[in-house]
């Protein structure tokens, strides 16, 4: 028995010597530190196996020699199953920690920011800008739903539809998934405010709220006045008056609009967002909006006002009657304007009527 366990012993050590001296050279190999005198960005393309990646590495100087991590990663398959992406190097990192980076596929996450206030055009030109997202044709209309996945939607038109928030994401990830996510959480928000909205709203459902929301986003300059605002336009709309505003009819110009809201333009029938013509909510919402706003919502603020006007400083001037109204429009939209007009300083040294008189 004796003389069976020293031939054992005898064949064994060399396999043991030779696995000790494995594990040396691998540990040695894993330990080295990175050719890196910065931080970069290392990009593994969707199919890249491990000795196509070892010899990545070495094309791209960040180690000498490959060799000795190809034979490890067939040795030891687990440690070869390596995820594609984009990894964020930095100086001092070990192969083997850079190996774990892409054995868990840490990937660098990039963000953008989908804005309040901003229509479905708007998002889909920011997205196709972002140089690190998958090209991807995005229409802004109906046919959205579809690149989407989204078999049961809020409204038939997109619009709006998308909670404005910052968003994370990876190299070459496509803006349809990005939006997908935006959409759900839009949802999510608009219901956690529909169950808590005070009682008695003139709203058949979370989506017309939505709409509504769309419009205060758009009319509020400061950030107090948010509540007041929606307090004007929910009780206009209690009352069966419409809610004359200026941001549904640009929004229903479209391209068209140059930066001048004419009287044409809001006596045209024809504009189904022209709410100085139509009763109620236009069609869909006009803008991406935030939280605060659906809030403001689904709780505007207490009082009689049912008017406003810009001061033209962010701020507005609420009334209670059309006859304070009125003057509060002669005030800050005519008077106003023609003060600041004599007191500006002259444009390109031209002198003004009442100089050229003297």
């Amino acid at each position: 028995m004796r003389k069976l366990f020293r031939l054992l012993m005898a064949g064994m050590l060399p396999l043991l010597f030779l696995a000790l001296l494995a594990a040396w050279y691998f540990n040695a190999n894993l330990n080295q530190s990175l050719d890196l005198d910065d931080e970069r960005s290392f990009i593994l393309p969707v199919g890249t196996g491990f000795s196509a990646m070892v010899n990545q590495l070495q094309a791209e100087g960040l180690i000498e020699r490959g060799a000795a991590l190809k034979l490890y990663g067939r040795l030891y398959p687990p440690a070869a199953q390596i995820r594609a992406g984009e990894y964020r190097l930095l100086p001092g990192q070990t192969v083997a920690e850079a190996l774990s980076m892409m054995q868990s596929g840490q990937v660098v996450r990039h963000q953008l920011t989908l804005v309040e206030g901003w229509s479905l055009s708007q998002v889909i030109k920011y997205l196709s800008e972002q140089s690190s997202l998958q090209t991807q044709a995005l229409p802004a209309d109906e046919t959205l739903w579809a690149i989407l996945g989204v078999d049961d939607p809020i409204a038939p038109h997109p619009e709006g539809a998308f909670f404005p928030d910052t968003y994370d994401y990876h190299l070459g990830e496509q803006p349809s998934v990005i939006l997908n996510r935006a959409y759900r959480k839009m949802l999510r928000v608009l219901d956690e405010e529909w169950q808590a909205r005070d009682a008695g709203l003139p709203y058949q459902s979370p989506y017309e709220a939505l709409i509504m929301a769309s419009i205060i986003e758009k009319e509020t300059g400061v950030a107090y006045e948010r509540d007041a605002i929606a307090g004007v336009f929910v009780r206009r709309l209690a009352a069966g008056m419409r809610l004359q505003t200026d941001p549904t009819v640009i929004y229903g110009i479209g391209d068209a609009y140059a930066g001048n809201l004419r009287g044409t333009h809001l006596r045209d029938e024809s504009n189904l967002y022209n709410t100085y013509r139509h009763n109620g909510l236009p069609p869909t919402p006009i803008a991406l909006a935030g939280r605060e706003a659906i809030h403001a919502a689904m709780h505007p603020g207490e009082g009689d006002a049912l008017f406003f006007v810009a001061k033209g400083d962010g701020t507005h001037q609420f009334s209670a009657t059309l006859a304070e109204h009125e003057a509060a429009v002669r005030h800050y939209q005519i008077e106003k304007r023609r003060s600041d007009y004599r007191s500006a300083p002259p444009v390109n040294n031209q002198p003004t009527s009442e100089e050229a008189a003297q």
